[in-house]
């Protein structure tokens, strides 16, 4: 089974240049864990399957607790977080600056890390 958060809006502190760090920027974050055996199928129980919004306050936590230099630095966090805490096999979490401080238009620049348990 596949759980997925798309594009959680996060206001986060992060970055290279002191006014990222200062100032702060919306981040977008998306999760995706692969779920090998989820109980919630057959009981309909929350408790039998990973809590979304469990996750979510989470990634919330993690992402606003301390500020951080690299994009990198932040989805390893998150998703060492995410294996310790729920029983997924696998995890990809990507993060994006949808406004990031370069003077050239984009859509956003992300980091994206895929860890498996035991990684």
């Amino acid at each position: 089974m596949t759980i997925r958060i798309e594009g959680m809006v996060v206001h986060t502190h992060h970055g290279v240049t002191e006014a990222e760090r200062e100032l702060g920027q919306r981040m977008l974050f998306d999760l995706e864990l692969e779920v090998p055996e989820c109980g919630a199928t057959s009981s309909d129980r929350v408790e039998e399957t990973v809590d979304y919004g469990e996750l979510a306050e989470m990634v919330a936590e993690l992402a606003t607790a301390e500020s951080r230099l690299t994009l990198e630095r932040l989805v390893d966090l998150i998703a060492r977080e995410v294996l310790d805490r729920y029983p997924v096999s696998t995890v990809t979490v990507r993060a994006t600056k949808p406004e990031p401080p370069v003077p050239f238009t984009m859509d956003g620049a992300s980091v994206q890390l895929t860890l498996t348990d035991g990684d």
